[in-house]
């Protein structure tokens, strides 16, 4: 006779719940809830699931209750289209909608935000719309506030290799309009597959620093003739809707930093490669209230180079010991 295998429930605070909030315009955006205790609020970054966010969460959802929004197009919002063009005003525009009821269901004023790269950018917008009144306090993790290099600002993504990197964004975006209304990726011709994919490898590559995260980048992002002809690529669309607009769009929010007078933990990869550490730790000097820690062995993508380190952050943030 085989016996059952005793399975142990799993505590509430741990398992992952959905809940959906409704838009001003209709779409019910899609949250992953997990712990018990005071509300918290994460923004993943561009081609994240804020699901990824688990691993460095999971010790502490006894203590805090973390909200995660997927950002349409993404995660569990990838069904969700743009209705705009400017999707980082979008997202700030969903993202008022989504601290407003969280504070409403919580009875509190404001909550603590920690948001990375491209959620760092949304969370730049949301402050120059709707103020810091909501937000306690903020961690900013490798993130500048202003996309393009100009005159006075050199801080830009991909620093002083914005022209080149952008140039080689801009040949995919070319490639690809004659197909824009494909339906599938599978659908496109098969040397734009291949060079998409070579881009975002590019780009993922440059995110990090540590040989350990590189190789794995290479391994999960590579894929041989006969599985990129079957590559379906769901997120393809959205990301060069995306990156359509970083091109086009000035996306300048330093006119916001004087006016978020609520502490800033400014995180910051000293080896980053898209925003120059020593243009971030500018960001901290013009900040009201700013203070900065600086991984020196982190590029952009800090959860992947660095862990541990960035477990300890969160911990101490969400803990108001930074």
């Amino acid at each position: 006779m085989i016996k059952k295998l005793l399975t142990l429930p799993i505590p509430d605070q741990y398992q992952v719940q959905t809940t959906h909030i409704t838009m001003t315009d209709g779409t019910r955006l899609p949250i992953s809830v997990i712990g018990q205790g005071a509300p918290v609020l994460m923004l993943h970054a561009y081609g994240m699931d804020a699901r990824e966010f688990l691993p460095f969460i999971l010790p502490l959802a006894s203590k805090y209750t973390f909200y995660l929004p997927h950002l349409r197009g993404f995660g569990l919002a990838q069904p969700i289209g743009l209705t705009q063009f400017d999707f980082v005003r979008q997202y700030a525009d969903d993202l008022h909608v989504v601290i407003e009821q969280i504070c409403l269901a919580r009875n509190i004023d404001a909550l603590p935000v920690a948001a990375i790269s491209m959620g760092a950018q949304v969370m730049w917008s949301y402050f120059e719309r709707f103020g810091a009144a909501r937000v306690s306090r903020y961690l900013n993790i490798d993130q500048n506030p202003a996309i393009h290099n100009q005159d006075d600002w050199q801080g830009g993504l991909f620093g002083s290799r914005q022209q080149e990197v952008f140039d080689i964004f801009r040949g995919v975006i070319d490639m690809s309009l004659p197909y824009a209304d494909a339906q599938s990726f599978t659908h496109l011709p098969f040397t734009l597959k291949r060079h998409a994919t070579d881009v975002e490898r590019l780009f993922s590559l440059l995110s990090v620093n540590r040989r350990r995260s590189k190789a794995f980048i290479q391994a999960m992002t590579y894929k041989n003739d006969p599985k990129l002809a079957l590559y379906e690529h769901r997120l393809w669309n959205h990301k060069r809707q995306c990156l359509q607009a970083y091109l086009t769009l000035p996306y300048d929010f330093r006119g916001a930093l004087d006016k978020v007078t609520i502490p800033v933990v400014n995180l910051i990869g000293g080896r980053s490669k898209l925003y120059d550490p020593k243009w971030q730790q500018k960001v901290t000097q013009i900040l009201p209230n700013a203070t900065e820690i600086v991984l020196p062995h982190s590029g952009h993508a800090v959860p992947l180079d660095e862990p541990i380190r960035f477990y300890q952050v969160l911990r101490r943030f969400f803990g108001n010991e930074l």
